[in-house]
């Protein structure tokens, strides 16, 4: 029974890194673009925080790191919760992947700051960013859950396309150093919008976490 407990408090615990991961990552944005001098939330996008030679650039790194750690500890709590699930175990897949792929992007592919010519690990930088994992696990999200969660992820996913779709143009500018009115906006609706859904995620299943020998309904 000792050991049931425990196997039930470290899934928990693991989830709860969901919760956490999420919200660090909008935290350490607005601390991050408030110490910034002149940033603006508006025109600017989160990458230039954590830019080479922003003055936020080792912070930024620092605390959205942990946010990825974090979120691997999350993966790793719906694996040991899936109870051989296919679904529920592509979903931790893919919350991992998402985690490693940021882990690569912040520490080893940052942009640079505008103005300075491109380089290989722009180009990197660029590619990493499309990251496809966050939209597979919304995906994954709305196909598993039978109830409202399935049309919150739903819904998630088009705002984030919707997002995408007009901030890709606008997001090409920043290589030309052009204005970009509007684009931290349409970044930050997109990003803030999965982290979220990735904390009620987490919320939905650590109140599930009872039983989850059937499908969640």
């Amino acid at each position: 029974m000792d050991t049931v407990n425990a196997h039930k408090k470290t899934i928990n615990l693991l989830l709860t890194c969901g919760i956490l991961g999420a919200f660090l990552y909008p935290l350490t944005d607005i601390i991050a673009g408030i110490l910034y001098k002149g940033y603006s939330f508006n025109e600017q996008t989160v990458s230039e925080l954590f830019a080479i030679g922003a003055p936020t650039s080792k912070l930024v790194v620092t605390l959205f790191t942990i946010s990825s750690l974090l979120f691997i500890a999350f993966a790793l709590g719906i694996w040991l919760l899936s109870n051989g699930k296919r679904i529920l175990r592509a979903l931790s897949v893919m919350i991992f992947g998402n985690a490693v792929n940021s882990l690569i992007l912040w520490n080893y592919f940052p942009m640079h700051m505008r103005g300075i010519e491109p380089t290989f690990t722009d180009t990197m930088h660029g590619i990493l960013a499309i990251n496809p994992f966050v939209l597979v696990s919304l995906i994954l999200g709305a196909v598993y859950f039978k109830n409202w969660f399935r049309y919150y992820s739903i819904t998630t996913i088009l705002m984030l396309l919707v997002m995408v779709v007009f901030a890709v143009p606008k997001a090409l500018l920043v290589y030309e150093n052009s204005p970009t009115p509007g684009l931290g906006i349409m970044e930050r609706a997109s990003q803030y919008g999965h982290q979220l859904w990735h904390a009620v995620l987490a919320i939905v299943l650590l109140y599930r976490h009872v039983d989850f020998d059937t499908t969640i309904k």
